[in-house]
């Protein structure tokens, strides 16, 4: 096998490789593995830039619906985003 020859042949081994790959991350496109969540602890007091509404809003939320997913920490309450999206969007909400 000359240079070129050899040279072809690694260049087909490479653009196969490279297809395998592409081919397995395009699998999971259309449906991401929801295991991948990262777990985002946000402080009580940040939680009105995440869920886009006014601190009065925060805190009439959390007195009326006492009982939130949290972690407490030396005295600071902290919210796994994930869960507490959960938490908000189910119907699950104790009413009053």
């Amino acid at each position: 096998m000359d240079g070129v020859a050899f040279g072809l042949f690694l260049l087909a081994i490479g653009f196969s490789i490279m297809g395998y790959f592409i081919g397995k991350g395009l699998q999971n496109f259309s449906r991401p593995d929801k295991g991948h969540n990262y777990n985002l602890l946000i402080k009580e007091s940040d939680l009105k830039f995440y869920l886009n509404v006014s601190q009065g809003e925060v805190e009439d939320l959390l007195h009326k619906y006492p009982n939130p997913p949290k972690v407490e920490l030396k005295g600071t309450n902290y919210y796994l985003y994930n869960q507490l999206m959960d938490w908000l969007s189910s119907n699950d909400l104790p009413t009053k």
